[in-house]
């Protein structure tokens, strides 16, 4: 495997140079047939030796992401830079699955979601969407779930969305952005739909935003690389002060990213509000129990140091295996959580069994 690096129209990312690139550089064919010549225990100079996988895939995708026609002219045509969303298809998803062992995976809208300022438009492209979903789960039996959009911040038409995606269409869960117009999850105006979303015990992935208040802020240091994160840490910790998580226990969020910033701001959480009389009456366990029964994806997130914080916070019963595809390759996590040489155990419980357990 040879690490390359490019540049798209929405960051700057690491890209894993895979099969599926081949074409670029010669004919696909006559590339894996030359391979095939050189023999089983034939290795490329310079090389590691890599043996396929040979077992079938059962890797659990939750942070997988889909892109809708509706969605794409709407991105396309607001520049939004988002080239691998624009270019996604149902068959390239279903190709990068089965190139990382990935069995299933639970699809959801990226930011900048369904709502530009219209309440309209956004009831009609979350039902496309959510339906668009629906049928890809039924096109590709077993291969995908879906997290339903929401047109928030239209309070109504969310629970009536709510009710359509999960009676109707059977969605597995709700995707949430992280922030709607500079409110975040714990803000009263969204009680309704947590409400409602409490009531049904729903699994609720959040996605992060580029927020409205910090964008550009330091030359040449992209949103997604710093403020993506950092705006998953707001939210969570918006529903922790707010008490969210308290008033509607059985809301089980998945967090995106590894929880963000988060694992590192703990120690200052705890420090802050442990001793904080008004916390307290909201949130009489403290922080660090609300925090330890969320769940958070491994999505870009695979690596030692980040895993090493995340584990540190959480038991291993609450971290599930997330890709972040198209964004990221999906082997990339794959890659990067097996060079963690953590347990089989331990693997297996990140890679299928906790995301069994959580969405069965």
């Amino acid at each position: 495997t040879t690490e390359i690096y490019t540049l798209s129209l929405h960051d700057a990312l690491p890209i894993w140079y895979h099969e599926s690139m081949i074409p670029a550089v010669l004919p696909r064919r006559r590339f894996l047939n030359g391979l095939a010549a050189l023999g089983a225990s034939a290795v490329l100079p310079g090389c590691q030796s890599v043996a396929p996988e040979r077992t079938a895939p059962s890797r659990i995708d939750v942070h997988h992401h889909l892109a809708p026609p509706g969605f794409i002219k709407e991105i396309v045509a607001r520049k939004t830079g988002q080239r691998p969303l624009a270019e996604w298809t149902a068959g390239k998803s279903i190709e990068a699955m089965d190139r990382a062992g990935i069995a299933t995976s639970l699809v959801s809208i990226s930011e900048p979601g369904v709502w530009y300022g219209d309440n309209a438009a956004a009831r009609a492209l979350a039902r496309e969407c959510n339906e668009f979903g629906a049928r890809m789960a039924r096109d590709y039996p077993g291969r995908f779930g879906q997290f339903a959009s929401l047109p928030i911040p239209d309070v109504d038409a969310s629970l009536r969305e709510i009710e359509f995606a999960l009676d109707v269409l059977k969605a597995d869960g709700i995707c949430l952005l992280t922030s709607y117009s500079g409110k975040y999850l714990g803000d009263p105006s969204f009680a309704p739909v947590m409400e409602e979303l409490n009531r049904r015990k729903a699994v609720v992935f959040t996605h992060p935003v580029r927020a409205d208040c910090c964008r550009n802020l330091v030359p040449g240091v992209g949103e997604n690389v710093i403020e993506l994160a950092t705006d998953t840490s707001r939210t969570i910790t918006s529903l922790l002060v707010s008490g969210t998580t308290v008033r509607y226990p059985d809301v089980r969020f998945v967090f995106s990213h590894a929880g963000g910033t988060l694992p590192a701001l703990t120690g200052r959480i705890v420090q802050l509000y442990g001793a904080n009389k008004n916390f307290a009456q909201r949130v009489p366990g403290g922080p660090l129990p609300e925090l330890k029964k969320c769940y958070y994806d491994t999505a870009n997130s695979g690596t030692a140091p980040t895993m090493a914080a995340l584990m540190a916070l959480v038991p291993t019963s609450q971290i599930l295996f997330g890709t972040d595809y198209p964004w990221v390759p999906a082997g990339a996590t794959v890659r990067d959580l097996g060079a963690n040489a953590f347990p089989a155990e331990v693997m297996a419980a990140i890679e299928r069994e906790n995301a069994l357990r959580l969405l069965p």
